[in-house]
């Protein structure tokens, strides 16, 4: 896949199950492929039924990471997470729990 910069050798190693490609990897597949991105993970002619969801919403109206600077940082924070491995993002997420503890109990 030139488009994508992926070699085949990757390319093998996802479709059996090897590797897990990062979401930037799979948006350049499915662009590649002329496709939505959604068609990469499900066979069914039509999108998937989306569940009800409830809309995120705060006293203001706004989330963190919905807008500006937060926005880009929230960005850059999911990039990095998908760059990490699996063991890292646990021990990362369980820091993270044990900090915002900390905070809560001040």
């Amino acid at each position: 896949m030139e488009q994508t910069g992926a070699c085949c050798s990757y390319i093998s190693r996802v479709e059996y199950g090897h590797t897990v490609p990062a979401v930037e990897t799979l948006e350049k597949s499915a662009r590649a492929l002329e496709v939505p991105i959604y068609q990469l993970f499900y066979e069914g002619e039509e999108p998937p039924k989306l569940p009800n969801l409830p809309k995120r919403t705060s006293a203001n109206g706004k989330e963190w990471g919905d807008t500006g600077k937060d926005a880009r940082s929230l960005y850059k924070f999911r990039r990095f997470l998908s760059q990490m491995k699996e063991k890292d993002r646990t021990l990362l997420m369980f820091m993270a729990q044990k900090m915002a503890r900390s905070n809560a109990d001040r």
